[in-house]
């Protein structure tokens, strides 16, 4: 009898969670979070042995699919281990969905005396005429390599992979490579900025002109080995070989202080100008944990957020019929064709919420509505 009550009682919840999760997206007026779908149970990349994260896709020449994700070893903790070992590979696929498969390491370690030497991480893939343009976040460390005992977010890996972190492009024929990684970051800190402790998660678009147009999360150190709550910058650059220079007088363009902490942008552009969907990092603008945001610009300085500003949420219903709160649901990835969004793709985690409570890691794709 109990064992039946409980059958029925989980299947009831479920069921709530169902119509709580149709219902707000009935409600919004939201022009992401109303064309989204259901979720693809099949995970769109994982691998066994790692953490998986991150996720940007590409149509090659190849008429392949080429994803760019982070992944690391899941014998070491998911956070902070990415600050230290993280590396971007590239995984294939005959569909933009996928699933994918790993075919090679885009950007290895390389030795702690570059800059990226040690971890690369937050992937943004784009082209431009005959070039695959790799943005990502790279970091490094002098110290040994971590051990289990002593590996946390005090230790000296964390707080120097941390505070060395910052944007750099890699850029090939190919999206097989070799990528041609350069000596220094695009996009360095500043002191006495809100970038003066690091800059990363990259989300660029190339104008018509050719210069590049970069959305950054940032950081500044406020003393007292103490350093801010995230915001957003805005950079450009006058190519892709080109470092970047902040724009908006040197100030944030999202976020900053007494403004609630974000992360993750994806940035992009259309007919109706410059828009960005980015997590809700403490709740301030949904409500919801995690969720999404979406804020609208005409000339990607000065943003509005949207009126009803839920993008997605942290619970997705799967294409099996199934309704789940994720544990982490980040590094929001929306692929288009022909102009239009096609395919939301997230790095998501099992648990009830927080890294040190999952236990696999994954990237998960959400289609739009045709």
């Amino acid at each position: 009898m109990k064992k039946h009550f409980a059958i029925v009682l989980i299947v009831l919840l479920q069921l709530i969670n169902v119509q709580e999760c149709e219902a707000q997206k009935a409600e919004t007026a939201n022009q992401i979070y109303s064309q989204l779908g259901e979720a693809y149970r099949t995970p769109a990349f994982s691998m066994k042995g790692y953490w998986v994260w991150c996720s940007s896709v590409v149509k090659g020449d190849d008429k392949k699919y080429h994803m760019f994700a982070s992944r690391w070893p899941d014998s070491i903790l998911f956070h902070p281990g990415w600050m230290v070992a993280s590396e971007v590979v590239h995984a294939i696929s005959d569909k933009p969905e996928g699933p994918y498969t790993f075919s090679d390491v885009a950007l290895p370690a390389r030795g702690a005396q570059y800059w990226d030497g040690r971890s690369t991480h937050n992937p943004r893939i784009l082209r431009y005429k005959n070039k695959y343009i790799l943005y990502y976040m790279g970091s490094t460390h002098p110290f040994e390599e971590p051990n289990k005992q002593d590996f946390n977010l005090a230790s000296k890996w964390c707080i120097v992979g941390r505070s060395n972190k910052r944007v750099g492009v890699a850029i090939a024929d190919s999206p097989y490579g070799p990528w041609k990684r350069f000596d220094r970051p695009v996009l360095e800190t500043k002191p006495d900025s809100f970038y003066s402790f690091l800059t990363s998660n990259p989300s660029p678009i190339i104008e018509e002109d050719g210069s590049v147009l970069l959305m950054f999360k940032a950081r500044s150190y406020v003393g007292n080995d103490k350093y801010s709550g995230m915001c957003f910058g805005m950079a450009r650059a006058k190519s892709i070989y080109d470092k970047f220079e902040v724009l908006n007088n040197g100030q944030p363009v999202l976020g900053g202080p007494g403004q609630p902490e974000i992360e993750d942008p994806f940035f992009w552009k259309d007919e109706k100008g410059y828009h960005v969907v980015f997590k809700d990092h403490v709740a301030k603008y949904t409500g919801e944990n995690g969720a999404g945001v979406l804020a609208n610009s005409k000339d990607a300085i000065q943003w509005t957020v949207a009126d009803s500003p839920k993008a997605y949420s942290r619970t997705l219903r799967y294409n099996d019929g199934k309704t789940e709160t994720m544990g982490q649901l980040e590094r929001p990835f929306i692929y288009f064709e022909n102009g239009k969004p096609v395919y939301f793709f997230f790095a998501t985690m099992d648990g009830p919420g927080g890294f040190e409570y999952g236990t696999h890691s994954w990237n998960v794709v959400v289609p739009f509505k045709k």
